[in-house]
């Protein structure tokens, strides 16, 4: 797609997704603080089907706002399981301006699902664990995206947003709930992880490709140089990141569509995460954010049980086995 096409294509999703909020105040607000940014503009502009739109928020109180709308609607018509715990689930809004960020809390359960079951649950998530096919077929059944063939006329491009199949649902209604992100059918994802201006946004991302973003005020779109190089060689470029382990991990994706990676960005990774006490619960869990978000949550849960029971004791808790946490590792994936 062309600049001009990328933007009237975001515009019309966005002002989609914006009319399907009841509230006034919360559309108004969200339409002035929305970003998009990651992967859909770099699927965009190299011809290839959107998963989903990662949308972030300039301010916090924007962020909370949409969280605390999303929340109330997600409760409001709960589904019949939450990923297999029951309706009686706690869910409320941290709005803690730690790292500026908003949390959302699923009492025991630590997320929450549309799905009916584990196995269905699994897709609402940042398709990490999936294959392309099947991340595709999901998007296709449940969240709608663009299309396919996205080489026809940039102006059938544009308004050809979504696709979704009519099911008898609310478009854009909320599907899945984490601590860090909610994820709406027809497509979106609204990340309350990282919140603020995109150049603030960026320093939490890792490769330069996926620095490309719009924003929603101004309908800006900016297409840096270096992120247009490494998309154009399909290289990952790693500039630094809060969450190194996340981004190692990350890299299955994209080698698996192509892309390639020299030894001396994985070095870098590898020298961020040395910085890192993985020893620590609190921080490997952080470290986990957005990635295989079920499996590790259940990796993550095994680690703090065994705490656990060593406090129940009375007794110091010890930092993570090694030994432990492989075993863990293997009985799982």
């Amino acid at each position: 797609m062309k600049a001009k096409t990328i933007k009237s294509a975001l515009r019309a999703k966005i002002n989609d997704w914006l009319a399907s909020i009841d509230d006034e105040a919360t559309r108004d607000l969200l339409a002035k603080n929305t970003i998009v940014t990651g992967g859909s503009i770099v699927s965009m502009l190299t011809g290839e089907r959107v998963n989903d739109y990662d949308i972030y928020f300039r301010t916090h109180e924007a962020a909370l706002a949409a969280a605390n709308y999303y929340v109330a609607k997600f409760k409001l018509n709960p589904p019949p399981t939450f990923k297999g715990y029951t309706q009686g689930v706690e869910i409320t809004v941290d709005p803690t301006e730690e790292r500026e960020q908003v949390k959302i809390k699923i009492q025991s359960a630590g997320i929450a699902s549309e799905a009916a079951s584990e196995e269905d649950a699994s897709g609402y998530q940042y398709f990490e664990q999936h294959p392309d096919e099947v991340g595709q077929e999901y998007v296709e059944k449940v969240m709608g995206g663009l299309p396919a063939n996205l080489e026809m006329a940039d102006e059938v491009a544009a308004t050809a947003v979504d696709a979704p199949k009519d099911d008898g649902k609310a478009p854009y209604r909320p599907v899945f709930l984490s601590a860090n992100a909610i994820t709406l059918s027809h497509g979106v994802q609204l990340v309350m992880r990282f919140i603020g201006e995109p150049d603030v946004i960026h320093k939490f991302y890792d490769f330069v490709h996926c620095t490309c973003y719009w924003c929603s005020w101004d309908g800006k779109l900016e297409l840096p140089a270096a992120a247009l190089e490494a998309i154009i060689t399909k290289e990952l470029r790693y500039v630094g990141s809060r969450y190194p382990l996340c981004s190692i991990i990350r890299i299955r994706k994209f080698v698996a569509r192509g892309w390639q990676i020299n030894a001396g960005q994985i070095l870098k990774m590898c020298w961020q995460l040395n910085q890192l006490d993985l020893a620590d619960i609190k921080v490997l869990d952080d470290q986990l954010c957005g990635v295989d978000a079920h499996y590790f949550r259940q990796v993550i849960a095994r680690l703090q049980e065994k705490q656990d029971a060593e406090i129940a004791e009375g007794k110091e808790p010890q930092p993570i086995d090694g030994t432990y946490l492989m075993t863990i590792i293997d009985r799982m994936f």
